[in-house]
């Protein structure tokens, strides 16, 4: 079984002996070649390969139901990893600045619990509002999308 450490070092010095330039996609970035990436889950399936890690959320979605205007309000989505190996969160990308996600690097052991955090400021927002939260990790598939919404009121003591 190949750990993240590894993994990222194998890829790095596949990127120092390619003799043949990178593609590179709009904005600069370079396209990773499809052949370094190995998917086991495959339609066939593989008996032999290892489960990796894998998320098990409590709950995906979240309603926060009426707020204020204006109003900041925080869930944290609980998951467990209930694959083999170490889950690592790569990153997580919220779907508007509104919305700001906050989670540990730390890798989360098989059977380890672990949170992320989304926070949503509801300034600026009107009626119903729902925003989606996406989380990149070693897991297969590689990411997962968490959802939050609400009714966003207005402010009785605000002036129009």
């Amino acid at each position: 079984m190949i750990n993240i450490r590894n993994l990222f070092i194998l890829i790095a010095l596949s990127f120092s002996a390619c003799s043949e330039p990178t593609e590179k996609l709009p904005g600069g970035e370079e396209k990773l070649p499809p052949d370094i990436i190995h998917n086991p889950a495959t339609a066939s399936g593989n008996p032999d390969m290892a489960q990796g890690p894998e998320f098990s959320f409590v709950a995906t979605r979240h309603h926060f139901g009426e707020i204020v205007s204006g109003e900041t309000v925080t869930h944290e989505f609980r998951f467990t990893n209930s694959g083999d190996a170490d889950l690592v969160i790569a990153n997580v990308k919220a779907s508007c600045g509104c919305t700001v996600p906050e989670y540990s690097k730390e890798p989360v052991p098989p059977g380890g619990e672990g949170k992320l955090k989304v926070t949503f400021d509801s300034t600026g927002k009107h009626g119903m509002q729902s925003k989606t939260v996406t989380v990149i990790a070693n897991t297969t598939p590689a990411t997962r999308v968490l959802t939050i919404s609400a009714e966003i009121v207005p402010d009785k003591n605000s002036t129009p």
